[in-house]
C-alpha cells in the first residue's frame, strides 16, 4: 500500500518571537516492511540554518534555526510512503514462554539500535509501577506464550480505558492516566509498555500514522487525525520487534506508518526546541494519510 501524508503543524504566537531553534522529527524513512519514495520539509519563515542527522534508533531528525521575528511558525512535512506489512495468520503460530523471551532479552550480548537491552528499563516518561506490573501479570500466567500474553494484555487495555483527547496532556504522569483509564493514544502506548517492562520485557515506543479513511467495511480506526501512537514488542530472536496498538487492539499492519521509534515519546516527539519570546502561543496540527490508488 502506498500512502501520500502530509503533516501540517502551525505555532500562533501572541507576541513575536525573535529566535527559534526546532528540532523536527517529521521524516519517514526506510525500514522492515516501509520505503519511503519521497519527503521533505517546508518551514516558514525561512530557516537562517538547517542541519540533518541520524539518531541513535535510526530516526531522520532535523534541526532549524529562525532569527527572523515571526508570530506565526508553519511546518508543513510531506511523504510517499510504501508498505508492505503483513501479519498474516502470526497469532495462530506457536511462540516461546514469556519468561524464556524476558531471559533472552536480558542475555542479549549486543548493544547495536536494534538490540532489546535499550528497552527493559525504565525512560523518562515510563517509570516501573507496581499497579502497571501487577496489571501486566494477570496476562502472563507461568508459561503462556509471549504472542498469546502480549495480544491479551493490549486487548485489556483497549477494553478498560477510554480514549479521551480531553483526559490528559503530553505532560501528564503515566500513573495519571492509569488511574484516571483516560487517555489518547500516547497513553495507551505508554501504559502498555510500562506494563511489559514491568514484567521483564523489551518494549519500544513508536509514532507514526495511521491512513484517515478506513477501507470499505472497517471501521475508522482512533488517532487517525493526528500523528499516532502504538507499541513494539520485542518477542524472541524467531519473531523480532512485533506492532501492537492498544488504541485500537489490533496488530501493526498496512495502516500504520512509522514516523520514528525510542523508549518513550521523548525520544520521537514530532517537533521541540527553544523560542525567545513572551505570551501564550496556540498549536494546530492537521495529518492526512490518503492511500495512493
Amino acid at each position: 500500500m502506498i500512502y501520500d501524508i502530509r503533516h501540517l503543524s502551525t505555532y500562533a504566537y501572541e507576541t513575536p518571537v525573535s529566535f527559534a531553534r526546532c528540532v523536527l522529527r517529521l521524516l519517514p524513512s526506510d525500514r522492515a516492511e516501509q520505503r519511503v519514495l519521497s519527503r521533505a520539509i517546508e518551514v516558514r519563515p525561512v530557516p537562517a540554518a538547517s542541519a540533518a542527522r541520524r539518531s541513535f534508533f535510526g530516526n531522520d531528525v532535523v534541526t532549524v534555526t529562525i532569527e527572523a521575528a515571526h508570530r506565526e511558525l508553519r511546518v508543513d512535512a510531506r511523504s510517499r510512503v510504501e508498505v508492505t506489512r503483513d501479519t498474516g495468520d502470526l497469532l495462530r503460530q506457536a511462540s516461546r514462554p514469556w519468561e524464556e523471551v524476558r531471559e533472552r532479552a536480558f542475555a542479549a550480548a549486543t548493544l547495536a539500535p536494534s538490540s532489546p537491552a535499550h528497552h527493559l528499563y525504565p525512560s523518562r516518561l515510563v517509570p516501573i509501577l507496581g499497579p502497571l506490573s501487577a496489571y501486566a501479570h494477570v496476562s502472563f500466567p507461568p508459561g503462556r506464550p509471549i504472542l498469546e500474553a502480549a495480544t491479551e494484555l493490549m486487548h485489556r487495555i483497549k477494553a478498560d480505558f477510554t480514549y479521551d483527547p480531553k483526559a490528559t496532556a503530553v505532560s501528564t504522569p503515566l500513573i495519571e492516566a492509569f488511574e484516571a483509564r483516560r487517555g489518547v493514544c500516547q497513553d495507551f502506548a505508554h501504559i502498555m509498555i510500562a506494563c511489559l517492562r514491568g514484567v521483564g520485557l523489551p518494549a519500544a515506543y513508536v509514532s507514526g500514522y495511521l491512513r484517515t479513511l478506513p477501507p470499505p467495511g472497517k471501521p475508522r480506526l482512533e488517532g487517525a487525525d493526528a500523528t499516532h501512537a502504538w507499541v513494539s514488542a520485542w518477542c524472541g530472536e524467531e519473531f523480532g520487534w512485533l506492532g501492537f496498538d492498544p488504541t485500537n487492539a489490533v496488530l501493526v499492519e498496512n495502516d500504520h506508518i512509522v514516523l520514528a521509534n525510542g523508549r518513550d515519546y521523548a525520544d520521537v516527539s514530532p517537533i521541540d526546541g527553544v523560542i525567545l519570546g513572551a505570551g501564550m502561543q496556540a498549536l494546530t496540527v492537521k495529518v492526512d494519510v490518503v492511500p495512493v490508488t
